[in-house]
């Protein structure tokens, strides 16, 4: 080929590889107003608010905030608020355990004993490695009813420590993966043994300080806070300001306070390995195997996962009045957070489709028509390896999944025996055998897989009555189930409603004149008389516990 002919063709083709390539991203001014679109139909003006931030290839490329900071000052949200984080907290833990191994004052595979030696370890090795991926076995104190008994109260962490010590192991060490907020809280305390600091102290001198995190604190309720957003809770129709909880109780499992950009150069110092060796680093975010030799998804303080086929490493966090997501793309080197200050708008599922948006590959899976007939062949119960049921259930064209004790969702077919879930990246997909009958569904949460086996188990069955206003009426008032959580009864003409302590009032529906059933979640409720013939308890039935309520007095 001539040479000049030859130079003229390599540079079209490089320009229409650049044009193509052009063609597939989308343009910085289209994506900010996707990003707009999805946040605004969220988060409301007037309305508690966010704050977001994407950044792509090291260049922030979007940063905002919608709705309010605070509703009672009528303070509109900034993109440098401060917000609780929750567990997000727990990367900050798992990144100081590390700076502390490789200065030789602990090893991941020293028994926690080591450092705290009166712990009860029930005859297993507990290791530090064990409490960072949430395999130990210990029981997570913030699951256990008797929490919400000292939630307000300040305790020393070796107090704490003592509140949940001595309760029975879920299972041996290093076998299951069960999250676990007791494992962080030790990691705390340990870090205090190891480098002879508090938590509070060796987070802002190791972490904050170098990775220049000027507006990150460990989480005060007291200390004058500039740019702090107020933390909101569901209640009814309309927000409540969340309930009080002492920052000392979530302590390294989850208090640390922080801005969307500080979080960023979190990021940026973890990857230019200002905090700890690259070989450490990529250690932090590599899957941890069980001995049965499966993955858990789970590094040392980061969830790993994928969007849409790229690797994902990522946290979310939860705690009084807020929720949290902040996700990072290493492929694509894109990184999104969106705080939000109400725990009744989850900044979970927005984040995902911003991050999938920046790498690409929006998410979009196209609804099919499937008869009816059809969608009745995947209807039943279905179990785990662990015996966790999930319900496939139908109403006329319609297919539901629902999890024992938990929320029913939609699912929409794509494509043959595949559905998705609505506004989510999850998909379940029906495996036949070979004469053609369902046996097994595979639920693929991003890259998270559990496969259902279906069984021969009956679908639960409610039969609803109607009962009259006047006999509702016996049920309404106030019913608590552990000191500071409630369930409210009310009544409006002939329906009757319930509302737990920081939740959204539901319906309840009756089978008989003691028992209720939900809708929108896997529960019951017996309304339980006295000798009078007073109704001054109930019992709530939900995810296999049975909690017991007595009505609060007027």
């Amino acid at each position: 080929m001539n040479l000049r002919i030859r130079q003229i063709c390599i540079t079209a083709m490089v320009i229409l590889l650049y044009l193509c390539a052009e063609a597939q991203s989308p343009s910085p001014k289209s994506i900010t107003s996707e990003f707009d679109k999805l946040l605004s139909a969220q988060f409301k003006p007037g309305e508690t608010g966010c704050a977001a931030l994407v950044a792509i290839k090291g260049e922030i490329v979007y940063k905002k905030a919608f709705g309010m900071a605070n509703l009672e000052l009528n303070v509109p949200m900034q993109p440098d608020m401060v917000f609780r984080v929750g567990s997000i907290t727990k990367q900050f833990t798992a990144i100081a355990i590390l700076q502390l191994m490789e200065q030789g004052k602990l090893s991941l595979q020293d028994d926690i004993t080591k450092f705290i030696p009166d712990y009860p370890t029930q005859a297993y090795k507990i290791t530090i490695e064990h409490l960072l991926t949430h395999t130990s076995g210990i029981k997570s104190y913030t699951n256990v009813p008797e929490f919400q008994t000292y939630a307000k109260e300040d305790f020393k962490p070796a107090e704490v420590i003592d509140k949940f010590k001595n309760l029975p192991m879920e299972f041996a060490p290093g076998t299951k993966w069960n999250y676990n907020n007791s494992g962080y809280f030790l990691l705390g305390y340990i870090i205090e043994k190891a480098s002879g600091k508090s938590y509070r102290e060796y987070i802002e001198q190791n972490l904050f300080e170098p990775a220049g995190m000027t507006s990150s604190l460990y989480g005060s309720d007291t200390k004058i806070v500039k740019n702090r957003a107020y933390g909101y809770e569901p209640n009814g129709d309309r927000p409540s300001n969340a309930e009080y909880v002492s920052m000392l109780l979530p302590y390294s499992a989850g208090a640390i306070m922080t801005t969307v950009g500080d979080l960023y150069r979190w990021n940026r110092a973890l990857l230019s390995y200002k905090l700890v060796k690259k070989e450490t680093l990529e250690k932090a975010f590599t899957e941890y195997k069980l001995s049965n030799g499966k993955g858990t998804g789970y590094g040392y303080g980061w969830m790993l996962r994928r969007i849409q086929g790229s690797p994902t490493i990522e946290h979310s966090g939860a705690i009084n009045g807020f929720l949290c997501n902040a996700i990072y793309l290493p492929d694509e080197d894109v990184f999104v957070a969106v705080f939000s200050n109400n725990t009744g708008k989850s900044p979970d599922a927005v984040s995902v489709k911003m991050a999938a948006l920046a790498i690409s590959k929006p998410m979009g899976y196209t609804e099919i028509t499937v008869p009816e007939n059809i969608l009745a062949q995947y209807t039943g119960v279905y179990e785990d390896e662990n015996g966790s049921q999930r319900m496939i259930t139908r109403e006329g064209g319609q297919l539901y999944s629902q999890r024992s004790g938990g929320q029913k969702y939609k699912i929409r077919p794509f494509a043959n025996d595949r559905f998705f879930f609505d506004e989510t990246f999850t998909t379940i997909t029906f495996n036949r055998n070979a004469s053609g009958n369902v046996i097994e569904a595979v639920t693929d949460d991003r890259g998270t897989r559990v496969t259902w086996t279906k069984t021969n188990k009956p679908l639960p069955v409610h039969n609803e009555i109607k009962l009259s206003p006047e006999i509702l009426s016996r049920y309404v008032g106030d019913y608590e189930l552990t000191p500071g959580f409630v369930l409210s009864v009310t009544v409006e003409g002939d329906r009757i409603f319930t509302q737990a302590t920081g939740q959204s009032k539901v319906e309840i529906y009756p089978e008989s004149e003691t028992n209720f059933f939900l809708k929108v979640v896997d529960a019951s409720l017996d309304f339980v008389a006295s000798d009078s013939g007073r109704y001054d308890k109930v019992i709530l039935h939900q995810g296999g516990r049975d909690m017991e309520g007595k009505r609060v007095p007027k």
